[in-house]
């Protein structure tokens, strides 16, 4: 109240802000998006051949990784470029849902310190409004407008700049993740493109001399 009605927009974003750090923050955990020794054990099902409908959903349900290996597995049977293309497309999809909401945190980080200075121009118009109204015989009046202008310009800031930091702290965790998915998915088509002819060709050696 001390900091007049401009303080109603900066509440709003303070609020908003902390709805979108808790759920990213939740999201954003390493053992939901990189489950560990999901990999190994995706690579595992590729070499034994348990690839049915039912593995590749619940795998693309469980985490964006999982989503990401998924996607090359529905295509195993196709040349690499063509699963390299669909890992990518499918990344993209994943990396912008581990974004969301990053862009609304940001755009709070930016107008905080704008709303404080709104708040703090307010707050001297009003103090010099009241000045020519009155004269300056009263400084409890230009107390009034200055302690308001002060109150706005620190809470703008007091929500700008954790903002702004985990907003920062998100965005390196999701470029963080996003190498090692890759790793992930670079490993998985490695196994379904590089190790396929070995195999067709260990087959054939095995099947040549009972044909003989």
């Amino acid at each position: 109240m001390a900091g007049g009605w401009a303080m109603v927009p900066i509440l709003i974003c303070s609020a908003i802000a902390l709805a979108i750090v808790l759920e990213r923050w939740w999201t954003l955990r390493r053992t939901a998006v990189l489950p560990p020794g999901l990999g190994n054990e995706v690579r595992e099902w590729a070499r034994a051949g348990q690839l049915d409908p039912r593995h590749l959903e619940a795998l693309s349900n469980g985490s964006p990784l999982g989503e990401l290996l998924a996607s090359a597995l529905a295509v195993r049977n196709r040349p690499r470029e063509l699963i390299k293309e669909r890992i990518e497309d499918t990344g993209r999809h994943v990396v912008h849902r581990m974004e969301r909401y990053l862009n609304t945190l940001g755009t709070i980080a930016l107008i905080g310190p704008l709303l404080g200075l709104f708040g703090t121009v307010i707050g001297l118009i009003r103090m010099f409004m009241e000045v020519m109204a009155g004269g300056i015989g009263d400084p409890a009046k230009m107390a009034g407008g200055i302690g308001e202008a002060l109150i706005c310009t620190a809470s703008g800031l007091t929500v700008a700049i954790p903002a702004y930091v985990l907003h920062r702290y998100f965005r390196s965790r999701v470029a963080g993740y996003c190498v090692q998915m890759e790793k992930q998915a670079t490993a998985l088509l490695d196994e379904l493109t590089l190790s396929s002819p070995a195999r067709a060709r260990r087959a054939v050696a095995t099947a040549a001399p009972g044909a003989g």
